[in-house]
């Protein structure tokens, strides 16, 4: 066995973590008698030599030997082997080739090339596997009939044979998944694949699961052809499943090594935590579901309208993930949401507390319109409150604290005080403080309770230890939100520690936390002050713009920031142009920097220089900052939030933007910065503002119709 493994050069090749001189031992160990070895083997392959889906030249090089194994009856748990085989070839497509073979010019493919065409010289295998006694090894065979076979016509009749004799239902999604992947990736397949699929869907005879597996692959190999009848007959079928499926509890998450004290951000931990449980699946049609609402795209009401099931399913694993899909239609899509966030503030009364925390999570993270859940938030927080005590916020079951503050949190950002009990029992108490830390600033009307807390919790933090760095920028964050000036002490003790250990990053926050308290932190200018010819690149464009802020000295700020016009480092051009825009027509000695700037070849810094230069020079600069601003925003969509807010201010000589501002609205997914909730529905806002006032509609004309 393994032929020729020794005579690779293992050494010239690499994987994640270095050197893949290692990968023959650990291919000698995937066959090894002993469990622990082998999966410890499989982890390392993984975390390594395929390392997040990635496929190096070591990783293609190991595949004849991974096809050895896969094919040799003596080789414990084949199944992994096969898996691992269809996982590398799934990602080199994905990762460097179009479903036909074709290279995606813009992606380096390190090992993509070698890799596909070595499993589609192979493909004919994937066939043979799927006829295998091992049950298991059929079943991860069966994805490799659709991506790696040539032979349309033999793949189509292997997965039709299977379909009649499997009896599984993960092994028929399987086989009608590859079916419709052959169909998308061979056009000799498209003249069978797609009729058999729909008679699957049409056939009573088969079980409801199955039957909504054809229609959804049926309409993945044909999105554009979805008539008005998929939908309903979708939603019935998935009815008729959730009655036959199996009911089961949730099963706990596997138990992860805890991180050591004092070593980790909390905020680290909990990241991780949170990527195990988004990578959890729960039900055995999910991955189903998920294409369907791919496939769906922007029909926004159909969707809503299969989740609405989704979320009645008797099944708690079933309703969890689809709660986790809303999120992900929710954040990704324009349109009217308020059905689906009433059906997710409904999940917040289950008595399965991991489907609760979910949903309110998902609703903290679309809090900017999830006002409609608000007295939902509040009665769930208060039922907790009710049954479990004032301080359920740190109960010791994991599920019923994390399910209690999600919603807190939830409740918080939507600025409601009833959240604020549980906010002062985490900083009081300390258990799990940084989550109440994380919405404090949304309540400045509790200042006067938070800001205090807060300041004893900073007070507190070791800054000569970096892992604290994320809970001290987190506190000045809420501290500049709640803007109580009695916070000025404490955070100018705060930015000294900084300075002295050199923590870069919490004295940028806690030059901005300075800058939002204006003169109340007047008694902090020689410490600022001295900052603003620091060597790091965030510090001094903060310190300059804290300077002005406590000390309103032009004479002093115009050539700190002259200077910084100057530079090369990209934020710090942005950073002085928007201080700039501030300052307004008595920095006007910067005019000329801030037109030259307008030709820089980096988008971000136009845009920042052109609103500087309208509110610098005015009326005189508008045809100027026009162009530059929506030659920006049509290069990158991304800077929609600035230009817009730029053109509000412009008002009448922004009218040339109108086409640009109706076609931003009518995209039907989120757009903005980061394409988030909160830069999207302000984005949304403003464009709809400006078109109103530019271009008032007629009396008596319909308003216009936006995504």
């Amino acid at each position: 066995m393994f032929d020729g493994l020794h005579d690779i050069d293992w050494a010239s090749m690499e994987h994640a973590y270095g050197s893949a001189e290692e990968v023959p031992a650990l291919l000698w160990a995937l066959r090894s008698p002993d469990t622990e070895e082998r999966h410890t083997a499989l982890d390392r392959f993984y975390g390594a030599v395929h390392h997040q889906g990635s496929v190096y030249p070591s990783t293609a090089a190991s595949l004849p030997f991974l096809f050895e194994l896969a094919a040799d009856d003596a080789t414990p748990e084949r199944t992994a082997v096969v898996a691992l085989l269809v996982s590398i070839g799934r990602e080199s497509l994905d990762l460097g080739f179009q479903d036909d073979g074709t290279e995606i010019e813009y992606y380096p493919p390190m090992g993509c090339a070698q890799a596909i065409a070595f499993l589609r010289e192979r493909g004919a295998q994937f066939a043979e596997l799927a006829f295998d006694p091992d049950p298991g090894v059929r079943l991860a065979a069966l994805p490799g009939l659709g991506l790696f076979l040539d032979d349309a016509d033999r793949a189509a009749a292997v997965l039709r044979e299977r379909m009649d004799v499997e009896r599984g239902l993960e092994a028929r999604l399987r086989i009608v998944e590859a079916a419709a992947t052959l169909a998308l990736r061979l056009p000799a397949a498209t003249q069978q694949v797609p009729g058999w699929l729909a008679g699957l869907a049409a056939d009573p005879a088969q079980d409801p699961a199955t039957r909504l597996a054809a229609l959804v692959q049926r309409a993945r190999c044909a999105p554009d052809e979805i008539g008005e009848d998929a939908v309903p007959a979708a939603v019935g079928l998935l009815r008729e499943s959730a009655c036959t499926l199996p009911v089961r509890p949730i099963a706990p998450a596997p138990s992860r090594p805890a991180a050591p004290l004092g070593t980790v951000a909390p905020q680290t931990v909990a990241a991780f935590e949170e990527l195990d449980r988004h990578t959890r699946v729960y039900a055995p049609t999910t991955a189903l579901l998920r294409t369907f609402h791919e496939v769906l795209g922007a029909r926004v009401p159909e969707r809503t309208a299969v989740l609405a099931v989704q979320l009645s399913s008797p099944d708690p694993g079933s309703r969890l993930d689809a709660v986790r899909m809303s999120g992900e239609l929710i954040r990704t899509w324009r349109g009217d949401h308020t059905r689906l966030l009433l059906l997710l503030a409904d999940q917040l009364t289950t008595a399965d507390q991991e489907v609760a925390a979910e949903a309110a999570a998902v609703l903290e993270s679309c809090h900017p319109i999830a006002a409609s859940a608000r007295e939902a938030l509040a009665a769930h927080i208060d039922a907790q409150r009710a049954a479990h005590g004032p301080h359920v916020w740190a109960a010791p079951d994991a599920l019923l604290r994390r399910s209690h503050q999600e919603a807190v949190k939830a409740l918080a950002r939507l600025g409601d005080v009833r959240a604020l009990p549980s906010l002062l029992a985490a900083l009081d108490d300390d258990v799990d403080a940084w989550r109440a830390i994380q919405v404090a600033g949304h309540l400045p009307q509790a200042a006067d309770q938070l800001a205090p807390r807060l300041c004893d919790h900073l007070r507190r933090i070791d800054l000569s230890q970096q892992w604290n760095e994320m809970s001290a920028n987190a506190i000045l964050a809420a501290l500049t939100a709640l803007g109580d000036p009695a916070a000025v002490p404490v955070v100018v003790a705060t930015l000294g520690a900084a300075v002295r250990h050199e923590q870069h990053g919490v004295t940028r926050s806690a030059l901005k936390a300075l800058g939002a308290f204006g003169l109340a932190a007047t008694g902090a200018r020689d410490t600022i002050r001295s900052l603003t010819t620091a060597t790091d690149a965030h510090v001094r464009p903060a310190a300059v713009a804290a300077l002005w802020a406590v000390d309103g000295d032009l004479a002093e700020v115009l050539p700190l920031l002259l200077h910084l016009l100057d530079d090369r480092i990209t934020f710090r051009i942005s950073d002085a142009a928007g201080l700039l825009g501030e300052i307004g027509p008595p920095a006007s000695i910067a005019l000329p920097r801030l037109r030259n700037l307008l030709t820089h070849e980096y988008e971000w810094v136009r845009v920042h220089c052109a609103a500087a230069l309208w509110e610098v020079g005015g009326e005189a600069e508008a045809p100027a900052v026009l162009n530059a601003q929506l030659q920006a925003m049509a290069k990158n969509s991304a800077t929609a939030n600035h230009v817009v807010a730029c053109l509000d201010r412009m008002g009448p000589l922004a009218a040339p933007a109108l086409p640009l501002l109706r076609e931003q609205l009518a995209q039907p997914r989120r757009g903005g910065r980061f394409q988030s909730i909160d830069h999207d529905e302000e984005l949304q806002r403003v464009c709809r503002t400006l078109i109103a006032r530019l271009d008032p509609p007629a009396p008596g004309a319909p308003a216009p119709r936006t995504a």
